[in-house]
């Protein structure tokens, strides 16, 4: 699709939890286009719905743990030294609306998003002197596949996912990408350690 729109792109599959492929994807970004300037941590899984954390299996933790908290950790291990290289760079990692309140039924994912907020304040505090910008964007319900899923785990319509947002809809992944891509922007060089909630109301009340 972007060399469709006449953009400059390359693919390379990575699995978030195995350290030594995603060295190898900063490696060929670097190799391809002689630098990292931005990063988007983004991989992420629901897990399954209980009725509450007790009810979660250990391996049902681990599963969701494993992708969204040490994946991202792992991406930021390998991107910031090539960030530090060249002395500037932007991140952004991406959490939820989940990662600063909290939702019954999905307990882990919740801890999860809430655990990638502190790592991206962390990491923001470690390196932004140096040059990098880390941030975070907090979406809440977006038109995607993982919604479909969970909407149809809760017994709910997706049309019904509109009322949790005051601006009377659900969101449209275009409108976190240009969340994103403004963190990630020189507009926002002054931003580093903040968790942008992209979510139509849904956190206001």
């Amino acid at each position: 699709m972007i060399r469709d729109a006449g953009g400059k792109a390359t693919f390379r599959r990575t699995d978030v939890l195995v350290a030594a492929e995603i060295e190898a994807l900063v490696d060929h970004a670097v190799k391809t286009y002689g630098r990292l300037d931005i990063a988007f941590n983004n991989a992420g899984v629901e897990g399954d719905i209980h009725p509450t954390i007790v009810d979660h299996t250990e391996a049902s933790f681990d599963a969701i743990m494993d992708v969204n908290v040490k994946g991202v950790w792992l991406s930021m291990k390998y991107e910031i030294p090539r960030m530090l290289e060249q002395g500037s760079g932007s991140i952004v990692n991406c959490s939820s609306v989940a990662g600063v309140i909290g939702f019954p039924g999905i307990g882990i994912y919740v801890a999860s998003k809430h655990a990638v907020v502190g790592l991206t304040k962390t990491a923001a505090l470690e390196f932004s002197a140096k040059g990098i910008r880390i941030n975070a964007v907090n979406p809440a319900v977006i038109d995607t596949e993982m919604v479909d899923r969970i909407s149809g785990a809760m017994n709910m319509k997706k049309s019904e996912l509109k009322n949790f947002h005051p601006i009377g809809r659900i969101g449209r992944v275009e409108e976190v990408a240009e969340a994103v891509l403004w963190l990630c922007s020189d507009k926002a060089s002054f931003v580093t350690g903040h968790s942008l909630i992209v979510d139509g109301g849904f956190t206001a009340a």
